[in-house]
């Protein structure tokens, strides 16, 4: 092999070791915080500083060795379809819990909710909670999406995602 060849994979190897190091190194102390944070982004997508609503409170958390459980009641399990307007929180592999909200107030800036639109169920964050003269609306927008989806009512809300596995 010549060594400009060999001196290159060093080259690729030291700089993935040292990174993922300095990776490492930043997620292990303290908190986790959104890498994307650094770039102006956030969990809840471009120039939004909301996330989701605390729903499951530590004490609904049973850790086990075998096992892990939430404490919610009524709540269901759901799946995601691959259109990537959620990544980077979630996209066709990942598992949510979801519940049924009850009412508006159910319902928090930040959260993601599963909506019904023309037949089809459309998951996206809650970026604005008002009200007009028809009375309380909700506006969401996908994460990776540039535009907002307009005026959601509650009376179309059927799910608020309250966790996601990956």
């Amino acid at each position: 092999m010549e060594l400009y060849k060999v001196f290159g994979i060093v080259l690729i190897f030291l700089l993935g070791f040292f990174s993922a190091n300095i990776v490492g190194v930043y997620l292990s102390y303290g908190l986790e915080k959104p890498f994307f944070n650094n770039l102006g982004f956030s969990k809840a997508g471009l120039n939004s500083n909301s996330a989701p609503f605390d729903f499951i409170k530590e004490n609904q958390i049973e850790v086990y060795g075998d096992k892990i459980v939430i404490k919610v009641n009524n709540a269901s399990l759901s799946r995601y379809a691959a259109t990537g307007s959620m990544k980077p929180v979630f996209d066709e592999n990942a598992n949510g819990i979801r519940i049924v909200p009850i009412s508006e107030k159910d319902i928090h800036i930040g959260d993601i909710i599963s909506y019904e639109s023309n037949g089809s169920l459309i998951v996206h964050r809650i970026v604005e909670k008002s009200s007009d003269e028809e009375g309380t609306y909700f506006i969401t927008k996908g994460d990776n999406n540039i535009i907002n989806d307009g005026k959601i009512r509650f009376k179309d809300i059927k799910y608020v995602t309250i966790g996601v596995l990956w």
